[in-house]
């Protein structure tokens, strides 16, 4: 569940209806950071990535003092001029908080194709600025929205020598998630002091264990993007509380995750899919993501049958070395379907329907003797999924 954001010293935020979208919802959003702060970046893999992304890994070098967040228009797909008109738009913040066009980062979410219409970015970003807020971070995680049907929020605290640090996080995404490197936009702050270097290392690793294991739909969106800004005002140094930190910020970055992951397009079943023994993590999520993007495996889900056979042949047609049927173990929560490679024979198919009736679902999968376990959390694929992507443009 999303959660009450906590106030970060040293961010104002404010979000407003630009009419970028077609409808009357926040999809403007503006985060001013004060002088000091030190930001780190991930970023998609996808190879046409958008015009703001690239802009934004060439400011992110730049001791960035601003983010510009746009809906409803992704920007991507959109050549030189929606390069252009990426850093117009980074001009025109930057002259109203009076700092260089390279120190703002920017990040669009929406339809791919279009061009940006840049004179709703001239109206609206002074009209956001003159709002900023210490507050104003809840209405950035509604501005930042597209098919999603709930902000995602999430805080954490921890004291260190009897400083508290504070770390609040929001995120969007919905469908066209499969990550791999952050969700499809997240920002993260924090009152702790620490260097870009630093703060990038701690983010690679939350992402890691989270945004990089959730997929609805294995679809790796042009845009994806996730920020970890620091302003220092705690008083408290990373050095001393490196551990705490770290665990504080993967406690955030999962949260979001898995609110991503039960906000899915048409979602109706929050999935965990656990596979263990291989004879390496990267086997493990190979088998993982196979389940897991199995469109029958998934419709399968959604109907909530009990058909095991779905999931066993994708195991088999994962894309490792080696794999033996007889090392193949297979249980839906606490029922055992598959026994080193045959059925269970304690397993019935009203004890399999029962736990496929279940909302949250778990899915263990051994594949071999090692202590090696990695997991990934998907959705199942509803009547709603098709209807929501088919009619995105309409």
């Amino acid at each position: 569940m999303s959660q009450a954001l906590l106030k970060i010293k040293g961010i104002a935020c404010g979000a407003m209806n630009a009419h970028i979208k077609n409808n009357d919802a926040l999809d403007l959003s503006v985060i001013s950071l004060a002088k000091g702060t030190k930001t780190a970046g991930v970023f998609t893999q996808n190879v046409f990535c958008a015009a703001p992304v690239l802009v934004a890994k060439n400011h992110l070098q730049q001791a960035p003092l601003a983010l510009l967040i746009n809906s409803g228009n992704a920007n991507a797909g959109t050549g030189a001029q929606g390069l252009k008109n990426t850093v117009k738009t980074c001009e025109i913040l930057a002259n109203e908080l009076s700092i260089k066009t390279e120190q703002v980062l920017p990040f669009s979410t929406g339809v791919i194709g279009q061009q940006l219409d840049l004179s709703k970015f001239e109206v609206g970003i002074p009209s956001v600025t003159a709002q900023l807020s210490d507050g104003g971070l809840s209405d950035v995680a509604q501005g930042i929205l597209t098919t999603d049907l709930v902000e995602k929020t999430h805080s954490a605290t921890f004291k260190v020598a009897g400083k508290t640090v504070s770390i609040a996080g929001i995120a969007k995404g919905s469908g066209m998630i499969r990550p791999d490197m952050a969700t499809m936009l997240s920002f993260i702050f924090t009152d702790i002091k620490a260097t870009q270097s630093q703060l990038q290392t701690c983010l690679y690793s939350a992402t890691n264990q989270s945004f990089n294991r959730i997929t609805v739909d294995g679809d790796t969106s042009t845009n994806d993007a996730c920020t970890l800004s620091a302003t220092g005002a705690s008083g408290v140094d990373i050095v001393d509380c490196d551990d705490e930190f770290q665990q504080a910020l993967n406690e955030v970055t999962k949260s979001l995750a898995h609110q991503i992951i039960k906000d899915g397009e048409g979602a109706t079943k929050f999935v965990e899919i656990r596979v263990k023994g291989g004879v390496s993590s990267q086997d493990c999520l190979e088998v993982a993501y196979t389940v897991a993007h199995s469109p029958l495996v998934k419709t399968a889900l959604f109907a909530s049958d009990a058909n095991w056979g779905r999931i066993l042949a994708a195991v088999g047609r994962a894309n490792i070395k080696n794999l033996s049927i007889s090392d193949i173990d297979i249980d839906l929560n606490s029922v055992g379907l598959i026994r080193a490679g045959e059925p269970d024979p304690t397993y019935t198919e009203a004890r399999g329907s029962e736990q496929m009736q279940k909302t949250d679902i778990v899915i263990d999968i051994s594949i071999g003797s090692s202590n090696l376990q990695e997991s990934v959390w998907t959705t199942d694929f509803s009547y709603d999924y098709v209807k929501i992507n088919a009619e995105y443009r309409t």
